[in-house]
């Protein structure tokens, strides 16, 4: 068995278990600003090849906001000037153990990347996106259909 496939397996394996339990990674999920306690957005958390991807499907309104652009987003970001709906703010992260790490997270109020880390305490989804020894942690919830 060649490494890709070990590996590409052991991915596998690894959201079975996560997909088993109560509460899974995959799915939707209603984005809690950890500043406002305020529901921000509803991010699909998804499977691409082996890894795993999170796209805002949903925006709620804000005063003065209709259809929010990236604007702040680095200029070399292929987000950069794109609609914040339908984008991939969660890029590429990989399981280890009962998280999920290896990948980034894009704020787009802010246009900063983070290097993410996903895992799941109870019903709740924690969110961290850090950068060397500093960190945020938001918990999200999970969306009703």
């Amino acid at each position: 068995m060649s490494v890709r496939t070990f590996t590409t397996s052991l991915f596998y394996f690894v959201l079975m278990q996560c997909a088993s339990a109560q509460t899974s990674i995959l799915g939707t999920w209603k984005s809690i600003d950890d500043k406002t306690g305020e529901a921000k957005s509803i991010v699909e958390i998804y499977v691409r090849g082996a890894k795993i991807y999170g796209k805002i499907v949903k925006i709620f309104p804000r005063k003065g906001v209709t259809d929010p652009i990236c604007t702040k987003c680095p200029k070399n970001d292929p987000r950069f000037n794109k609609k914040i709906l339908g984008m991939d703010i969660i890029k590429e992260l990989t399981p280890d153990g009962d998280e999920f790490e290896g990948g980034d997270i894009l704020d787009p109020e802010v246009g900063k990347v983070y290097n993410c880390k996903l895992w799941i305490e109870g019903n709740q989804l924690k969110v961290r996106g850090y950068l060397g020894p500093f960190y945020r942690t938001q918990t999200w919830e999970k969306a009703t259909p």
